[in-house]
């Protein structure tokens, strides 16, 4: 195999390597986002929770002004009853107490209401913070594991990327530039093998001529169709 072939694919190895450890720094970290978002939702249902009890203490309170000020125009009209002349103005009257008491009650139902919702959102606040704490408690250990697993991790990846700096400096800086810019637009894959005249890379069928001169193994070629650097290792040596 062309030796610059041969180092292009140690090389990649490496970086494969890397890519993967890169990929598990993600994974531990995202873990850690998706419970902290968790976190974030349950302190946001607390604050919810509170303000609308806050909004229906207000709306309670402003029932109960409005409840005392309707039992004052009952008892007004109660005492005006002593004072008509006609039968016409006492029926009047009892209309506007009894619709005033309608009123009153009415309202009383709705206070009662407000208070049994309050005592069921208190309920729901108090369980919210119970688990507010417990999750809270369980995030900070989770988030010093994920801190050493993710420094482990990274030890790895500082050893690899050593190992790629000496490989890499073994390829020529125009064939390295273009190889990094292949895996960097090639979904990480800038050299690959060809196989029964089938780039490995896109799956494509390379030109019978091209591909020829891939098994003398002197030479390697671009892909035409993705562009990577192409190769030729019979599976069977691939596979030892």
């Amino acid at each position: 195999m062309n030796e610059e072939i041969v180092q292009l694919t140690l090389l990649q190895a490496i970086d494969h390597i890397i890519d993967n450890i890169d990929s598990n720094i993600q994974e531990e970290q995202e873990a850690l986002d998706i419970k902290s978002a968790e976190l974030a939702d349950r302190e946001a249902t607390i604050v919810s929770l509170t303000e609308k009890i806050e909004t229906l203490e207000k709306e309670r309170r402003m029932l109960e002004v409005e409840i005392a000020d309707e039992m004052v125009n009952v008892k007004e009209r109660q005492s005006k009853m002593m004072q008509v002349q006609t039968g016409r103005e006492q029926t009047a009257l009892l209309k506007e107490i009894e619709d005033g008491k309608n009123g009153v009650k009415e309202k009383e139902n709705k206070v009662v209401a407000i208070l049994e919702e309050v005592e069921q959102l208190t309920a729901d606040i108090e369980e919210n913070k119970n688990l507010f704490k417990g999750e809270t408690e369980l995030l900070l250990e989770e988030t010093e594991k994920v801190r050493k697993a993710i420094a482990a991790i990274s030890k790895k990846k500082k050893t690899q990327e050593k190992k790629r700096k000496i490989q890499a400096g073994k390829l020529k800086g125009q064939l390295l530039k273009k190889y990094d810019t292949l895996r960097a637009h090639r979904n990480g894959l800038g050299v690959v093998n060809v196989v029964s005249g089938v780039c490995q890379g896109c799956f494509m069928t390379i030109p019978p001529q091209q591909y020829n001169l891939l098994l003398r193994g002197d030479e390697h070629f671009d892909c035409p169709t993705c562009q990577r650097i192409m190769y030729h290792e019979a599976v069977e040596e691939a596979e030892k």
